[in-house]
């Protein structure tokens, strides 16, 4: 991959995830997607509930790429008699690992409102059954906000209200062995890989050989992103997502993982073989393997009735749904297969 062709995929990788997004409250995003691509040159659109769809090119034997944008967060559910919130998640964001983490509020007229969650009474020095706490959204967790609250009318008098979004700082970092660290790399990481190749066929970096259309759906998270949407000419749909890591798995955060079968069923044998030898063919470090609890869009697609063959790819991503980490040259494989099997 070309030095500056990795560099615009790793700004597009901090501008994503610069852009709060989390599950239905998308726009901001999708409106910076419609903006990125239109100064390629591209004309976008966007469906009714919210996501991009891009055709790159014209051609035959259609496919398209498919990646979220949309991410775990919470919503306001209650806000207590200390002027503290109860928050609802959104998606699988999980209360033992969000605790002192700063997250912001934003209010139906825009304002955003910082706070942190922690669990009640979080002082050591007052409270002996710290540790003890089961960490819970309904029961133990509340977000504090950084505001001079101490009542709910107090809080009620910022602005908000029941149904507000919550966003969770994504503390955002590289490092300089390569190694990134983020909250939702799930999937913003594949996102800025799509928006790459997008770029680079502009350029004629790259050609494809069969007509492409790139899908950022917002839904994800909560199962039903790319159930509509896809063109009626697509043939083959490969989500470009997250790969898993941990025990008994292959998939290291440096490779391109390419999923077998995931808690659906199995995927394309023909599209997996085929991914597995376009990797072999570009060079592209890549490993199979097999998702215990996993779902993806595509999942969501073949179940909305879209007669497709259908594969799963991305970058390695450690830690999902947590703080997690992943590695530039987990992009650099994902992005070399898929010029690879575009080709």
């Amino acid at each position: 991959m070309k030095q500056h062709i990795k560099e615009y995929m790793i700004e597009q990788l901090e501008k994503l995830l610069s852009i709060p997004s989390p599950t239905g409250y998308t726009k901001e995003v999708s409106d910076y997607l419609m903006t990125e691509l239109q100064s390629m040159g591209y004309a976008p659109y966007t469906l009714n509930k919210g996501g991009v769809v891009c055709q790159l090119n014209e051609g035959d034997n259609t496919l398209m790429l498919a990646a979220h944008v949309d991410t775990l967060g919470a919503m306001v559910k209650t806000i207590k008699g200390n002027g503290a919130l109860v928050v609802t998640p959104l998606g699988g964001l999980n209360a033992s690992n969000v605790e002192t983490e700063t997250a912001w509020v934003i209010t139906r007229d825009g304002k955003k409102i910082e706070g942190t969650f922690q669990v009640e009474n979080a002082s050591s020095h007052v409270n002996r059954e710290l540790n003890n706490i089961v960490r819970s959204f309904d029961s133990t967790l509340e977000l504090l906000l950084d505001e001079k609250v101490h009542s709910k009318d107090d809080t009620k008098k910022l602005g908000i209200e029941t149904g507000d979004i919550v966003a969770v700082n994504p503390r955002f970092t590289i490092t300089e062995s390569g190694f990134i660290k983020s909250r939702f790399l799930d999937d913003k990481a594949s996102a800025a890989v799509l928006l790459t190749l997008a770029k680079a066929l502009k350029d004629g970096s790259i050609a494809f050989n069969r007509k492409v259309y790139i899908d950022f759906t917002v839904y994800e998270e909560v199962g039903h992103g790319a159930a509509t949407g896809i063109p009626a000419d697509v043939k083959d749909m490969i989500s470009v997502d997250m790969g898993c890591i941990g025990n008994g798995l292959n998939c290291t955060e440096t490779q391109v993982s390419i999923c077998a079968k995931d808690s659906s069923g199995p995927y394309n044998y023909d599209v997996v073989s085929d991914l597995i030898n376009a990797a072999k063919k570009a060079g592209a470090d890549y490993a199979v393997d097999i998702y215990p609890f996993y779902g993806s869009d595509v999942d969501v697609s073949l179940k909305a009735g879209y007669d497709v063959r259908h594969g799963l790819i991305g970058p390695g991503v450690y830690a999902s749904h947590g703080y997690e980490r992943s590695h530039i040259d987990g992009l650099v494989n994902t992005y070399k297969l898929l010029e690879e099997y575009l080709r």
